[in-house]
């Protein structure tokens, strides 16, 4: 039963009230990017929990005023509309940049604070009314699932008084702070691990400073031991004395990933990833160590690094190694790669294993690969764990989240959960 004073209402019904604004994104040409202006924000760059804007394109500057209909605004909620990512559903805060929305996104935006709550709709995009409209529309053809501007405005939604909006919001929006919070860290933590790890193997520090007869400063002297004190010539130009010149196909092998159709429902223990990262979980998995995983499909592929056993999806690679060396160095050698450039030329864009083979890399001693990892190893035991808290917090905000949208847990009763 529905609580006292909540209505029901539809999409089209708001937006011919002018409470709700919903649009698709901007359908650009690739003479339009490559530029220093606006983002442009594609479905890859959406996650459930998150936005991220690594490899993002960006439009020419003068035609900023062009795109300024489909930018974002801080309280839209973002939806993918197309493909198997349709319905993953995100919410632009006051701390991102601006961007522009691609065509396989639509933005809800709140036109009316009297009448609908950003925030509310936020998390009534995540909740069960909008989920199983959703899943009835994406099964309703024989197509790729499509979510249309027409469809959207089809939906249904209840809506408490806007006080009560607000409140659901703030209790959700509470736990989703420190989440974000846990995740902003980790990014703090993790460019402390790129710094150390751009000073040790790509600028040589170290290495310079013991040739001019300084101590390396921050290294104990075990550390500092480690390193050269001179340079060598080589193909790629000076590097440290000892190191050598490889290939990528000398060092590792590109393994495919292997079709899974049971990954968003599965609870199991195994995380799965696909060309983007995490996608969902299995029961058991593919690649039977810690690893690397590369996208091998899609737009934007990223290089992702998981610290236990994992699935690898057939839109991406898990790294295996061909010799002795440590695969938290080489993936952070594999970050400065162009991955997006190592286009195969199919008809969708796919990372080349010939080209990646082909790249060269400046292998130092793998006890200096270790003593990295060492070093870095209280830094990522701290990320996993924000990440281990992030998803206590994530759990209880899916448990309150449907009681909330319905009613059946007062909102006063929720008054200290999230102190």
């Amino acid at each position: 039963m529905m609580p006292d004073l909540w209505t029901e209402s539809t999409f089209g019904d708001l937006i011919g009230e002018g409470v709700l604004q919903i649009s698709d994104g901007y359908r650009a040409k690739n003479s339009e990017l490559g530029g220093d202006g606006p983002i442009f924000l594609r479905a890859g760059h959406v996650t459930d929990s998150h936005i991220h804007f690594d490899g993002v394109d960006r439009f020419r500057a003068e035609l900023t005023d062009r795109v300024l209909p489909k930018m974002s605004k801080p309280g839209d909620v973002v939806v993918t509309t197309k493909g198997n990512s349709t319905g993953r559903v995100t919410y632009v805060d006051d701390r991102m940049p601006r961007f522009v929305y691609s065509p396989h996104l639509s933005f809800w935006r709140s036109l009316d604070l009297d009448r609908l709550w950003p925030g509310f709709l936020r998390y009534w995009s995540r909740g069960r009314e909008f989920e199983g409209q959703l899943s009835s529309m994406k099964t309703s053809t024989d197509m790729a699932p499509y979510l249309s501007l027409v469809d959207q405005k089809r939906l249904h939604i209840t809506l408490p008084p806007i006080d009560q909006q607000r409140e659901i919001a703030a209790i959700l929006g509470a736990l989703d702070d420190k989440i974000d919070l846990n995740r902003r860290m980790n990014g703090t933590l993790e460019g402390m691990a790129r710094a150390v790890f751009r000073s040790w193997f790509v600028d040589f520090d170290p290495v310079r400073a013991k040739s001019e007869g300084r101590q390396p400063p921050g290294l104990d002297a075990e550390t500092a031991a480690l390193f050269p004190s001179s340079f060598a010539d080589s193909p790629l130009g000076p590097i440290p004395e000892g190191w050598h010149t490889r290939r990528w196909g000398d060092l590792v092998r590109l393994e495919y990933g292997k079709s899974l159709r049971s990954y968003e429902d599965s609870d199991g223990p195994f995380t799965v990833f696909g060309t983007n990262g995490p996608i969902g979980r299995h029961v058991e998995p593919l690649c039977s160590h810690p690893g690397i995983i590369i996208g091998r499909k899609g737009a934007y592929r990223g290089v992702h690094y998981h610290d236990a056993p994992f699935f690898v999806i057939d839109t991406a690679y898990y790294v295996e190694p061909k010799s002795q060396i440590e695969l938290r160095w080489a993936y952070y050698e594999m970050l400065r790669l162009d991955i997006n450039g190592m286009d195969s030329g199919s008809a969708i864009p796919s990372t080349s294993r010939d080209d990646f083979y082909s790249l060269p890399v400046i292998e130092p001693p793998v006890e200096l690969q270790r003593r990295f990892v060492e070093v870095l190893t209280p830094c990522w035991a701290n990320q996993k764990t924000h990440d281990e808290e992030a998803a206590t917090l994530a759990a209880l905000r899916d448990t309150l989240l449907p009681k909330l949208l319905s009613g059946e847990v007062r909102i006063e009763e929720m008054s200290t959960v999230v102190q």
